[in-house]
């Protein structure tokens, strides 16, 4: 669908009552009925469900929660993994009224707790493998739907599929994300009906997808940008999407041969993997039926898209976007690419690199990169953040501010500078030193730390820790060990640092009123002045 069309379908006449679930997913249920909408494979086995099996089951699991006792505005975390009951729940979820609220499965139960609590959730979708990590908590939950101990797609198929229609406005909550800060716990990002729903149509354009389109995304659930490029953006154009769960650390190997059994098309994926993939001798593989390549999640090397393009003939392009928007700024297909730029921005947005009061600059002067909103907010732009603190800090001058830097040229392009904040991109996951530096010190041996961002060639970066020891303990690489597989408990395992370095004090690094300028620590990484001085001990990844 051209964007023309769509904006004349979709967005002039916006209906009072509107719900993706029944006005979209059914509507493609009838009209493509025997169109293939997800593809999944563990490797081996393959199987495929068209629009009619996805809205029928979305149907049947909507009554199956309702019959639950979930109701109207029920908040519902769905910790699942890449499996076809994540995407029929999380259909389903919205047909009945509710509220998505994606989750890692790899949470802790600190973790899980705190969103429990600070979201007001009443529900859980979970897996086996949630269930330890859940076990303390059940009671603050109204229910707990366990796949598969208490439902499967196969028990769903033999369920009626009619159920109660929940009336739902455009503006009402349909998503809530937990997206990681810097000053404190995770921040509350809320979706209406339609800011993902219609906004992430600026995805699909990214990404060049439609009806015939095999897409693959490869994400993480939990995170914003499964949903992004999982579901929102090829659903919305009928394309079939892919959902591929396998056990173990992530294998290039593995994944380039999915690409090669299930014919993809179209390939999204985060800096990391495109690193991974391009130490893989690529010759080996028939990629032929890859027609586009994308990433986002953090800035791709110009390298990396050079040794890829040499290899498949392909240009893998750049995106920019985050959890509170859809695709903001790309590289669409058709345009020229220039290495290492964020593209040009998207029709949905207006936006600029402006100060921090709001003024748009000249080209080629770094400055924030925001959204205009004193005209009315974009469509696809988050409700808000659910904490005002939050809310007056980005929301400023007549823009949103995005919380990134960057400059654009004189063509329109867009080049990525830092984060305004410390927020640390690792493999395509965001994680905040708040959280980092709170596990630590719940550890007997710590007296103080701070996180940040190192340099790393695989990942982008990983997470070095710098850590103040109490008397009585002395820096070894068994401590430090010991320290990394505590937060990897304490937090989730992607957290945990790869890199620490015992110093004897972080007053160097703090400002008159004690806060610690994280900035100085991570310009220090990325080959700026030493700031303090230690002892450094690198630890492999845990298993």
């Amino acid at each position: 669908m051209e964007w023309p069309r769509f904006r004349k379908e979709h967005l002039e006449d916006i209906p009072q009552e509107y719900n993706w679930g029944t006005d979209w997913i059914d509507r493609l249920g009838k009209e493509e009925p025997e169109r293939v909408a997800l593809i999944h494979t563990d490797g081996n086995a393959v199987a495929a469900f068209t629009f009619r099996e996805i809205s029928e089951l979305s149907s049947a699991f909507a009554r199956y929660l309702q019959d639950r006792g979930m109701g109207r505005g029920d908040r519902v975390m769905i910790m699942l993994g890449n499996q076809p009951m994540l995407w029929v729940s999380f259909v389903g979820v919205i047909k009945a009224g509710g509220v998505c609220v994606p989750s890692a499965t790899s949470l802790r139960p600190s973790d899980i707790d705190y969103r429990i609590t600070k979201g007001n959730i009443s529900g859980a979708i979970i897996e086996d493998s949630v269930q330890g990590a859940l076990a303390g908590l059940r009671h603050k939950l109204r229910y707990v739907v366990s796949v598969p101990d208490d439902i499967d797609v196969d028990r769903l198929r033999k369920m009626p599929h009619s159920f109660t229609p929940v009336a739902t406005r455009p503006s009402d909550v349909s998503l809530i994300y937990f997206t990681s800060g810097t000053t404190g716990h995770p921040k509350m990002v809320a979706h209406s009906q339609v800011s993902y729903a219609l906004g992430h149509y600026s995805t699909a354009m990214w990404l060049g997808i439609g009806r015939g389109d095999v897409h693959w995304n490869i994400s993480s659930p939990g995170w914003a940008k499964h949903a992004w490029s999982s579901i929102y953006a090829p659903w919305n154009v009928a394309a079939t999407t892919v959902s591929f769960s396998y056990t173990g650390r992530f294998r290039a190997a593995d994944h380039l041969g999915v690409i090669e059994k299930l014919r993809v098309t179209s390939v999204c994926a985060s800096p990391t993997v495109w690193r991974m993939f391009i130490l893989e001798d690529l010759s080996r593989y028939d990629l032929s039926s890859l027609r586009s390549a994308a990433s986002a999640g953090e800035p791709l090397n110009p390298e990396v898209i050079e040794r890829f393009r040499n290899a498949t003939g392909i240009t893998i392009r750049d995106g920019y976007g985050q959890t509170e928007t859809t695709l903001q700024i790309g590289n669409f297909p058709g345009m020229q690419v220039k290495d290492g730029s964020m593209g040009v921005a998207s029709p949905f947005y207006r936006i600029a690199v402006v100060d921090d009061s709001g003024r748009e600059l000249p080209p080629m002067t770094e400055g924030n990169i925001a959204i205009r909103v004193a005209e009315g907010r974009p469509l696809p732009l988050m409700l808000g953040y659910m904490e005002e603190e939050n809310n007056r800090q980005a929301f400023h001058d007549g823009w949103y501010f995005t919380g990134d830097r960057a400059y654009v040229d004189a063509d329109g392009y867009f080049w990525y500078v830092g984060r305004s904040d410390d927020v640390i991109k690792s493999s395509g996951y965001r994680i905040g030193p708040f959280e980092v530096e709170s596990a630590l010190l719940r550890h007997p041996s710590v007296a103080e730390s701070a996180a940040v961002a190192s340099p790393d060639q695989i990942r982008g970066a990983i997470v070095k820790c710098f850590v103040v020891l109490k008397p009585g303990y002395e820096p070894s690489y068994e401590l430090a060990r010991e320290l990394a597989e505590f937060v990897a408990q304490e937090t989730a395992p992607y957290k945990h640092p790869r890199k620490i370095e015992f110093v004897s004090s972080l007053d160097p690094v703090k400002t008159i009123s004690g806060k610690i300028r994280r900035k100085a620590l991570r310009e220090m990484e990325y080959g700026g002045p030493r700031v303090v001085q230690g002892s450094e001990f690198e630890i492999p990844p845990l298993r």
